[in-house]
């Protein structure tokens, strides 16, 4: 799906599709591009996460920007608005978490581990994700976190997705909750908010790597450099490019 992605945010971004252009119609980029229609979808709603295109019911999509916006919105929220509260809410339930809970709720958290580094799919590990953190703010045994927790699970389930889709921060994230569960075992308040700190951080590093990329120079002035002398440029994307024929390019990828 990223190959696919990547192609078409390529495309809007160098201009082949203007601001106002109405994309090739799902079957016709499914055609082109030799992909199923589950995975053109993915890449369609990750398009309009980043606020480059908008789906008109019966109309198709539409490009609306020429580059992705800083702030993606999931579901209700602005990403930059639901990192604030959960830096503000997450990192100190975890600590209290780690004062206050009790062995059903450690039980519970290993057990969402457990089936998490397990996992293959990426609907179901994103739906446990929401649920871990859930767990978390009940083991604070404060309702009123709980309750936060809840009213924002829907854009942390979207965030979730589209950072797994797209950040491959599936395994890294199991790695990030295992250290959470270790510190509340360990009943270590200090540890708990130093391993939520960690992960809200990471989480934030890969959303902003996926929105706003790395720039990449442009060739020289003087003289156009070889593909492969420094400051040189290459007509193949670092992504897997995929061609308006079908083709994918086996060319160097870079990961998120």
């Amino acid at each position: 799906m990223e190959a696919v992605l990547q192609h078409l945010r390529g495309a809007i971004e160098r201009g082949d599709y203007a601001v106002g252009d109405k994309l090739p119609s799902e079957a016709e980029l499914c055609r082109r591009l030799e992909v199923s229609r589950p995975v053109l979808r993915e890449a369609l709603r990750a398009l309009q996460t980043m606020g480059l295109t908008v789906s008109r019911t019966g109309k198709g999509t539409f490009v609306v920007s020429d580059g992705a916006v800083a702030d993606p919105t999931f579901g209700d929220y602005a990403a930059s608005d639901l990192l604030e509260v959960r830096r503000h809410v997450e990192i100190p339930v975890a600590g209290y978490a780690a004062l206050r809970r009790t062995p059903e709720d450690l039980d519970q958290l290993n057990g969402l581990l457990e089936r998490m580094e397990q996992e293959t799919d990426t609907t179901a590990w994103v739906a446990m994700d929401s649920l871990f953190h859930l767990a978390v703010a009940q083991a604070a045994r404060n309702p009123v976190f709980r309750r936060v927790i809840e009213e924002i699970r829907d854009a942390l389930a979207r965030q979730s997705a589209f950072l797994n889709e797209l950040g491959g921060r599936r395994e890294q994230s199991n790695r990030e909750h295992r250290a959470i569960v270790e510190a509340l075992v360990d009943s270590s308040e200090h540890d708990a908010v130093e391993a939520m700190a960690h992960h809200l951080a990471r989480v934030e590093t890969t959303l902003t790597t996926i929105v706003r990329p790395p720039h990449r120079a442009g060739p020289s002035t003087d003289s156009v450099a070889g593909p492969g002398s420094p400051g040189g440029t290459s007509s193949a994307s670092n992504t897997g490019d995929i061609n308006t024929t079908g083709t994918t390019n086996t060319t160097e990828s870079t990961e998120n």
